[in-house]
């Protein structure tokens, strides 16, 4: 269902509707926070962008962030190569453009108020090591593991690899899997299951919606890691073993 802007509407009370939009707000340079009181037209007047334009791309916007839990990938049908090229190009990707906006988010909200919600600063030092180990555990994926894994999908025989059978890094990969989760449900509990107080201003709102999204991504990514792309790699290592072996 489209969403219709009405470019009468303050910039603060659509962010307030729909907490995602802060990022589209963003994206364009137009201030939601302190300058929430300005009408959408003037902002984007202000700009100098042309006001059909914006609330064409905001209304789109809108119907993507809809769709995004509606649209499921079918992971267990792609072969390994393609999986691992999908789990890069959409949630490696995914987490190198947000991660950044919400380190910045993260640390105003908790510099604002921290002192009147004390538990921001779980929040901020949970976001901060989920940030810094998932940094490196891309890292190690797209430089180690899943060039292992496109290696083997493509080999008729067992591949010797410096690190002996492809479970030990994946091994690895699982168990900082598990703590992204306990990050995770720091923040989660933390933040009342992501819902804000009475007093909280538009960017403490939008901070909960990227970090309740977050979540969400994670979720999906390591889902799809751990139920599917995993175990088909060690499965294919096995039966390479013994077709060797024959």
């Amino acid at each position: 269902m489209t969403t219709h802007i009405d470019p009468a509407t303050t910039v603060g009370q659509l962010v307030a509707q729909r907490p995602g939009r802060s990022r589209f707000f963003e994206s364009i340079g137009i201030d939601y926070c302190c300058g929430g009181k300005v009408p959408l037209e003037q902002a984007v007047n202000s700009r100098g962008l042309e006001i059909e334009a914006v609330t064409a791309l905001l209304e789109a916007a809108d119907a993507k962030a809809q769709g995004h839990d509606a649209v499921l990938i079918d992971a267990n049908a792609m072969g390994l190569a393609e999986l691992a090229d999908h789990i890069v190009q959409t949630h490696h990707a995914y987490l190198r453009a947000e991660l950044p906006r919400l380190d910045q988010i993260t640390e105003r909200v908790y510099r604002v108020h921290g002192e009147h919600e004390p538990r921001l600063a779980e929040v901020r030092g949970a976001f901060r090591s989920l940030r810094d180990e998932l940094t490196e555990h891309m890292m190690k994926e797209e430089r180690i593991l899943f060039p292992m894994i496109r290696e083997m999908a493509q080999a008729d025989g067992p591949q010797q690899f410096h690190c002996g059978s492809i479970a030990n890094p994946i091994n690895q990969m699982e168990a900082e899997h598990e703590h992204a989760g306990d990050a995770l449900a720091t923040m989660r509990r933390a933040t009342d299951d992501y819902q804000p107080p009475e007093w909280a201003c538009n960017t403490y709102r939008a901070m909960l919606d990227g970090l309740a999204y977050l979540e969400r991504d994670m979720h999906q990514h390591v889902h799809k890691e751990n139920n599917v792309l995993f175990p088909k790699a060690i499965q294919l290592e096995a039966e390479l073993q013994q077709k060797a072996a024959v």
